[in-house]
């Protein structure tokens, strides 16, 4: 009823109907059809409604019939909504004399129509060219006229249409169609505001006497004399509102169920032949509208033509995901209803009924979403509601094959049998209808074994292709469990078997945990009725099954598994199974077991031996039979640690257990992996780096392992004597503290790029242990306690590191017990570049040399230098080294205040052409002050007489604490560098933590043991000495360059120290005297003459000078050069005379087949010279006069 279009009636004269332009207007009135984009805003609805496309049927207004009164209220679309009348009139005369009348008499009509609009199309030729109007002609046309004589109200229903004959463009169309578009929407919206208003008035009548369901649903779905809401709305194109209608009809029906007043309608169901097997959706298989009338439908009917209805607009809606959705939810709330009355229903009438409505709705979607394009998202939302309806219809299957015995009464199968059925078993057995279902399928599936098994397999695998398309794996996986439990129950355990061991895999990663254990554990039953061997599959599925165990499961799977089986004697077949592999098998995270660290570890005190307590958890309620529990702590540098206790067996729940490690090393450690072993299977945990162990917050993420003060140690440092230019070593400092050595292996892994030489290691002293090297490390044995013991390890160049991060890895064992491997696993930082940095300025002074070492600090670190010595080689002759006295025995170098040492090097034979040495001998400040704190604890430890098993650790912990104390704050290192007094920090000076004797110990030390005055020698720290090779400069010329002034009236064997006074301004006689030597120069080049340039400076504010300023001259070995210059002072004062420059001219060689320039190298003898200049004094007379009479 709601496939039919709006009609829309059309009036004009008798003769232009018959005629043929009127057959060519209507032709291109129906080209402009359908209607779009019509946008309705009704008073009533807050919301604007676009109507996309919208078909109309124009009909001639004689071929309607009257409008009668109607008991059965009819559809809004069945009459009229809008109608035409067509006039070509042009002419004034003939329009009030003749087409007036006719216009009049067709309005007189339609205005007595209900809820119409009408339209006066004035039709004139676009061809035919209208006069034009002047500006004072009165004259109106027939449109004005037709307008004037019927707007009556303001709104304006009259239009022109500009048109000739095969003219079909829609701009000429235009203003015709948007009248046409206003009247429609003028018409509906009255139309629907009627009928809205007595759906109402019927609505608030529902409490009293005679209010009919019936009626009001007909008034809902079809309006009085016109259509009805629903299916307008739907004959309009508005699916929505025609959806709402439904839904709040549903809505009402719901309320009236809730009353109990269902005295309009029949009873909950009269079923009748086919009513399980047609299809669900099809409205035709029942006149639904004529049992509706008649108060006799039942709410079986209804509900379905209701739930039709909607699916239908929801197809036109391009929903069919809700049409799934919305059947599956219908058949499952009203199957449970049937419950109630199923006996006296056909036997497996509810069951047939839900069957083959799930799978007619599947079909009936499929051929409606043929026309449907459909994106990937709303295509898996498709598949999962077909999927969810043929399980459905499978979980019928499921009832009657229990019912009739096809299927067993247990898990899966038997679980929606008992919850459908529990509570209607009574009136089961009391079954009234004698009636039988229709479907042919569930027949023959009732009475043919293999036809049941079949039909069940097929529609399953129905709903695991859907499933699949939608992307559920889990629920298409549930439905391959239910595959595999028919398996088992028609005897075919090997593909059972498979399916079973397969799918747990796909169920752990979504948390299906009660469907893992059940699966599972009917895996386990399977291998033992095929009594398959004990290997390395059959672990693989107990372990998956006890992990299920320690998680929540849904007791309806689990109870009779539960019942069957016995933890216990799995766990003991576990152990014995495990106890036959032939190889080890890791299981990784497993949750029956978990290994937590209890607190921080603790030291043996009689060996190298680490303890941790760790709680281990056994979450099965019986014991478990265990071998070996690890746990592994990893430290900052990557350092394991792997703790080990033997244990026999776990009791349920927690308990502690002691961990140890023969190890040396110390720190702050993280609980890296965990491992119990039972046998050949290791159950490992990791409790770093996943989300399982990040996300328990009680669980103890870092172990300190404090350090033992009498264990193995080892430290780096560098030699005491350093040569540049030499292969570098390293010292490795080996403290045995109580472990007498019996063998170490000693390796070390620096950073990129260096290499250390294992080969060339030695021992620093003899008597101390045997070394043993090797290409990778390095072998010491037999070292006795408390030894300490000096390796020099050579290694490459490592310049570009200021510090090595260096990776120690020691093995060893002791003499007491040799069949222990301890290990310590660390990392030292040694600093490799040099405290100090060297530059040198050279001084060329004829014979002699001056080289100034500037010594600066490369680091914050405060340097102590206790001599400096440039040294050369014994053989060398004829140079003479001597360096400046120094003032102090000791000098302080800070980053901030370097140090200078000058040497001067005179030279017989001329240049030096062996390297000199310098020698420099220092200490840093701290290790300086680190000695004198060693040297202060064992002497105030030696004066208390400490017990030697006390001795080494009490004096290890007190240098530690107050060298850390020390580091910590730098204020005592002003005072030290003044009186040598080290001021204790305060916690030393109150004894700190400490308690007893050791309280004394630390009073001692802070308050009369450093705390004293001591010279910059005092310290026992001994001396670095670094050796740099120097290489002597060689200069080809070096030139000596000076100025001599005397005054023009003297003599010139008059010194200059013995000048007159000079003034301001008096010319001044000078010399520039040049003297050259070739002394530092190769002995082939003393023979050779160069051509040098000199420059004497300007200096205009100072001197006017006067004579050859620039100029070039050829130098010699021991040769000299004069140039006359007069100078002339341009102010008084103490002034210094005028620099030169000299500088070599390039040489032509022919080696280089170009020019070179010589190494020069020139002095200002007169640098430190300066000339006292006077005043120039006068003379003058000055008449002033004095006023009054006497002038």
């Amino acid at each position: 009823m709601s496939n039919q279009n709006v009609l829309v009636t059309y009036s004009a004269p008798v003769s232009f109907l018959a005629s043929e332009s009127w057959r060519q207007m209507l032709a291109a009135l129906q080209s402009q059809l359908p209607l779009r984009s019509i946008h309705w805003k009704s008073a009533s609805r807050p919301n604007l409604k676009t109507i996309q496309e919208l078909e109309l049927t124009l009909v001639p207004l004689d071929s309607l019939r009257d409008e009668h009164t109607s008991q059965v209220p009819i559809t809004l679309l069945e009459k009229p909504l809008l109608n035409l009348y067509v006039v070509t009139c042009e002419d004034n005369d003939l329009y009030k004399t003749n087409v007036k009348k006719q216009i009049k008499d067709w309005h007189s009509s339609i205005s007595q129509r209900k809820n119409q609009e009408w339209i006066i199309v004035h039709v004139v030729r676009s061809d035919v060219k209208t006069t034009d109007r002047k500006f004072f002609n009165m004259k109106t046309s027939v449109l004005d006229k037709i307008k004037a004589d019927f707007n009556i109200d303001k709104r304006d229903r009259c239009v022109q249409l500009s048109w000739t004959a095969g003219d079909h463009s829609p701009v000429i169309w235009a203003d015709l169609v948007n009248k046409i578009k206003d009247g429609l929407l003028s018409a509906l919206d009255s139309s629907v505001s009627q009928r809205e208003e007595e759906v109402r008035r019927s609505e608030s009548q529902r409490q009293m006497p005679g209010w009919n369901f019936c009626t009001f649903f007909i008034l809902k779905a079809c309006l009085t004399y016109y259509e009805s809401l629903a299916s307008s709305f739907e004959g309009v194109k508005l699916f929505e509102d025609a959806l709402h209608q439904y839904n709040e009809l549903e809505v009402s029906f719901i309320q009236v169920l809730r009353e109990k007043n269902m005295s309009w309608f029949g009873s909950l169901i009269q079923p009748l032949d086919k009513d399980d097997s047609v299809p669900l959706l099809s409205i035709t298989k029942k006149h639904y509208r004529d049992l509706i009338l008649a108060n006799s439908i039942s709410v079986f009917d209804f509900r379905i033509y209701l739930l039709a209805r909607q699916c239908v607009l929801l197809n036109k809606m391009r929903r069919p995901s809700e049409i799934c959705q919305k059947v599956t939810t219908f058949l499952g709330t009203f199957g449970r209803r049937l419950r109630e009355v199923e006996a006296k229903l056909p036997e497996y009438f509810i069951e047939s009924w839900i069957f083959s409505s799930s799978l007619s709705v599947v079909d009936q979607c499929d051929t409606w979403a043929t026309a449907t394009e459909l994106d990937s998202i709303q295509l898996a939302r498709f598949s999962a509601n077909k999927g969810e309806l043929l399980e459905l219809a499978k979980t019928q299957l499921d009832m009657i094959g229990v019912k009739v015995g096809h299927l067993p009464r247990k898990p899966p199968f038997a679980t929606t049998y008992t919850e459908e059925t529990a509570s209607h078993s009574e009136q089961i057995d009391k079954r009234s209808s004698m009636r039988r279902i229709s479907n042919h399928e569930i027949i023959l599936a009732i009475g043919d074994k293999q036809a049941f098994y079949d039909l069940y397999c097929a529609t399953s695998n129905r709903a695991i292709d859907m499933y699949v398309k939608a992307g559920r794996r889990k629920f298409a996986l549930k439905l391959h469990g239910f595959l595999a439990a028919l398996d088992i129950h028609r005897g075919r355990l090997t593909s059972a078997l498979s399916i079973f061991t397969s799918l747990p895999a796909h169920y752990a990663p979504h948390m299906w945990i009660s469907l893992e254990s059940f699966v599972l554990s009917r895996a386990l039953d399977i291998h033992a009725e095929l009594k398959n061997p004990q290997d390395r599959e059959w672990i693989h599925i107990l372990l998956a099954y006890l992990r299920t165990c320690t998680n929540d499961m849904s007791k309806e799977l689990t109870l009779e598994v539960d019942q069957e089986k016995s933890v216990t004697q799995l766990i003991k077949a576990l152990h014995t199974a495990a106890a036959s592999l032939d190889s080890d098998l890791v299981h990784t995270d497993h949750p029956i077991m978990a290994v937590q660290a209890s607190g921080d570890a603790t030291c043996s005190d009689n060996e190298d031996l680490v303890l941790v307590d760790v709680t281990v958890s056994n979450h099965l309620p019986c014991e478990v039979l265990v071998d070996e529990i690890n746990m592994t702590l990893r430290g900052r540098d990557s350092e394991r640690l792997k703790f080990t206790a033997k244990v026999d067996k776990l009791p349920p729940g927690r308990s502690n257990v002691t961990l140890s490690c023969p190890s040396s090393s110390w720190g702050l450690y993280t609980p890296e992996s965990s491992e119990i072993v039972m046998s050949r299977i290791h159950f490992q945990w990791q409790h770093t780096g996943t989300a399982a162990t990040t996300a328990k917050r009680n669980q103890i993420s870092l172990v300190r392992v404090p350090r033992s003060l009498r264990a193995l140690d080892i430290q780096i440092r560098q030699p005491q004597q350093t040569e540049l230019g030499t292969t570098s070593h390293l010292l490795l400092v080996i403290s045995t503290g109580q472990n007498d050595i019996s063998r170490a292996t000693i390796k070390l892994t620096p950073p990129s790029g260096v290499q250390l030489n294992y080969s060339a290691a030695r021992l620093e002293a003899e008597g101390t242990g045997t070394l043993v090297t090797s290409d990778d490390a390095i072998v010491l044995l037999d070292v006795p306690v408390d030894a300490d013991v000096v390796i020099s390890l050579p290694h490459s160049d490592a310049s570009r590191y200021h510090t090595m991060k260096i990776w120690l890895n020691v093995t060893y064992n002791t003499q007491s017990s040799m069949d222990v491997i301890r290990t310590l696993q660390t990392s030292r930082i040694v600093t490799v570049s040099l405290p100090i940095a060297v530059n040198v300025e050279d001084f060329f002074r004829g014979k002699r040399l001056f080289s100034k070492f500037t010594i600066s600090a490369t680091s914050h670190q405060h340097v102590r230098i206790s001599s400096t010595e440039l040294q050369g080689a014994r053989s060398l002759d004829g140079v003479k080294i001597s360096g400046c006295r120094r003032s102090r025995p000791v000098v302080t170098v800070t980053p901030e205040h370097p140090v200078n040492f000058l040497f001067s090097i005179e030279s017989s034979n001329g240049p030096v052409l062996d390297p000199l040495n310098l020698v420099i001998k220092y200490r840093i400040l701290r290790d300086e002050v680190e000695a004198l704190v060693r040297q202060t604890v064992e002497a105030v430890l030696s004066s208390m007489a400490v017990e030697e098993p006390q001795y080494g650790s009490l004096r290890r912990m007190l240098i530690d604490k107050l060298v850390a104390q020390l580091e910590s704050n730098a204020e005592w290192v002003e005072a030290y560098r003044a009186t040598g007094e080290i001021i204790s920090p305060h916690s030393f000076e109150d004894g700190g933590d400490f308690q007893g004797p050791i309280r004394e110990v630390c009073l001692s030390i802070s308050g009369t043991a450093l705390a004293q005055c001591r010279s910059e020698t005092a310290s026992p720290c001994p001396w670095r000495e670094i050796k740099i090779p120097v290489d002597v400069p060689r200069m080809n010329i070096v030139t000596a360059a000076q100025i001599t002034v005397q005054p023009s009236s003297l003599p010139s064997d008059i010194q200059s120290d013995q000048l007159p006074p000079i003034y301001a301004g008096q010319p001044i006689n000078a010399t520039l005297i040049f003297k050259t030597s070739f002394h530092w120069a190769e002995k082939e080049g003393k023979q050779r003459c160069y051509t040098m340039r000199y420059d004497v400076e300007e200096r205009i504010k100072d001197w006017l000078l006067c004579g050859r300023k620039r100029g070039e001259f050829v130098a010699t070995d021991g040769g000299s050069f004069t140039v006359p210059l007069t100078l002339i002072a341009l102010h008084h004062g103490e002034i210094t005379l005028p620099k030169v420059d000299v500088r070599p001219l390039p040489i032509s060689t022919q080696a280089s087949m170009g020019s070179t320039v010589p190494s020069a190298d020139a002095y200002q003898v007169h640098g430190a010279e300066k000339v006292l200049i006077l005043p120039r004094g006068g003379r003058s007379t000055y008449i002033v006069g004095m006023g009054g009479e006497y002038e």
